[in-house]
């Protein structure tokens, strides 16, 4: 039996190199017996060409996963994306969300990912939550777990393996498990009432898998470990919840599954708890070797080590069967969908008529953390110069970003970033809030305010063209504004700013204007 195929390390993609600088990682990671990998970034056929490789090379079947909660086109560019599940839920039609699962499903399984880390079944209950927010369909139990069922059912009739998270619920937590280990204080009682309710749908449902959140539950299991490494959190899903699928780790690289372990140490004892899978870890070697010690020693069974193999075999054999046709569904694109909540998205006011060319301001709140957003200026691109001028001159449309990013660590606008606000939101004919309705309340302005969700370039995109549709008259036609965006390759990477390196962690947000500063600069 062969302890690897417990570990999937993580191949992220760079627009300079593509996946090539994984090579080493790559060889090293086939010849511990890996049973997989998670992909971050990648194009179409970058994506399409590295699983070729990596099953060619294993010469056996492998779980290639992705985090794909926004559709395929999160991290593989070329492929659909779709507004986050909190922005699909606002529809009120679960159809929409059982073709999104579904599209996700034949879209990943054309580029040999197999395995898609979606959807998310926590509650957005929780203002202060910096990490869940729009990811989730909703605070309500039984709302959110409808969509749930709805997505795991479309996307496992459509050939990849679906994956409910974060066991048993990140929506209470006001820490972000990336930075560190959270405490979620409730009552058990009142878990299974509420938070746990979307998990056990998604069982009932047949999801193939769930991945475990890094927080503590002292309520569920007094010895304050995180679900990830807990016997009795996981044990009772297992006994009580009766589920027998493939349990997964969220990253090891996070902060909150250490807790001042050693990533190996940590890896046993997710092993011992009933973890089938251990993701992300930053050493496989070193997490194989650890485990192989833990089987020498008995403080790993050899029974554990088998039913996780089990299930992990279980797993690959529906996860590699063929995949069936596509299905027509209730939108002609994503686009469409985009459109459609745009054309209901006024959170304040209505529609406005504006004048070109534009002053665009773009005010990007700062985040931390290892990896860089994607660009805030795709709006600007698609608008063009003929809407957007240098010395403005005509309305003032202010784009605000605040979506909900690993390692942000708060749930709203930055001070900085408020101040922006209070500086420029005022004299806005029209505010565009890409981050969770309720940010409303942090706009100091009463103007006019579209709701976009998110800053992915889908509904950056669809911003523009509702833009575009409001424009009626020019006062006059002048040169663009350059970008300073240097390095940004869509599919994911790096992207360098005014601000500097993508791993900055400063306080100053990213503030551009076409009417303020000459030239200006932007995210």
């Amino acid at each position: 039996m062969n302890s690897g195929r417990l570990i999937m390390p993580a191949l992220r993609y760079r627009p300079e190199t593509g996946f090539g600088h994984e090579a080493g990682a790559i060889a090293d990671a086939l010849v511990l017996g890996v049973g997989g990998f998670i992909i971050f970034g990648g194009t179409t056929e970058t994506v399409r060409r590295l699983t070729a490789d990596l099953l060619r090379r294993a010469e056996r079947p492998l779980l290639i996963a992705s985090d794909l909660e926004r559709g395929p086109g999160q991290q593989v560019t070329g492929l659909t994306e779709f507004p986050p599940p909190g922005a699909l839920a606002s529809l009120e039609d679960p159809a929409v969300t059982r073709w999104a699962g579904a599209v996700t499903a034949q879209e990943a399984r054309a580029v040999g990912i197999n395995w898609v880390f979606a959807p998310v079944a926590d509650l957005d209950v929780l203002p202060e939550n910096p990490i869940v927010q729009t990811r989730a369909f909703g605070d309500d139990p039984n709302r959110v777990a409808t969509f749930v069922r709805h997505w795991i059912e479309g996307c496992q009739s459509s050939g990849a393996l679906a994956c409910a998270k974060h066991f048993p619920g990140h929506g209470r937590t006001t820490a972000d498990s990336h930075i560190s280990l959270p405490v979620v204080d409730i009552e058990a009682e009142r878990l299974r009432a509420s938070d746990l309710i979307p998990f056990a749908v998604a069982i009932e449902s047949g999801v193939a898998s769930l991945m475990t959140a890094h927080v503590a539950y002292p309520r569920l299991d007094p010895g304050g470990l995180p679900a990830t490494l807990s016997k009795v959190i996981l044990g009772d899903l297992r006994d009580r919840m009766g589920f027998d699928g493939l349990v997964v780790t969220d990253a090891l690289i996070m902060d909150g599954a250490l807790e001042g372990r050693r990533e190996s140490d940590a890896a046993v004892e997710a092993v011992q708890a009933g973890v089938d899978i251990l993701l992300y870890p930053n050493d496989p070697r070193r997490v194989k070797e650890a485990l192989e010690q833990a089987l020498a020693s008995g403080a790993v069974a050899s029974e554990r080590l088998a039913q996780a193999l089990g299930r992990y075999q279980r797993a690959l054999e529906l996860a590699t069967a063929p995949t069936p046709p596509v299905t027509r569904g209730p939108f002609d694109s994503a686009a469409a969908l985009a459109d459609k909540l745009l054309g209901d998205g006024m959170l304040r006011g209505s529609a406005p008529r504006l004048t070109g060319p534009l002053d665009l301001i773009t005010i990007d709140d700062d985040v931390g953390g290892p990896y860089a957003p994607s660009p805030g200026d795709w709006t600007e691109r698609a608008l063009g110069p003929e809407l957007v001028g240098r010395y403005g001159g005509g309305s003032r449309v202010v784009l605000a970003f605040a979506e909900p990013r690993a390692w942000k660590g708060r749930s709203g606008f930055s001070q900085p970033s408020l101040e922006a606000l209070a500086n420029h939101a005022p004299a806005a004919d029209l505010i565009v809030l890409f981050g969770h309705p309720r940010l409303l309340d942090e706009l100091p302005t009463d103007a006019p305010v579209l709701l976009a969700w998110h800053r992915q370039r889908l509904m950056q995109d669809a911003v523009a063209r509702w833009v575009r549709g409001r424009v009626e008259s020019r006062k006059y036609n002048v040169e663009s504004p350059k970008s300073n965006v240097e390095g940004w390759s869509e599919g994911g990477g790096s992207w360098v700013s005014s601000r500097g390196s993508a791993s900055d962690e400063g306080s100053t947000p990213v503030v551009s204007g076409t009417a303020d500063k000459i030239p200006r600069s932007l995210p």
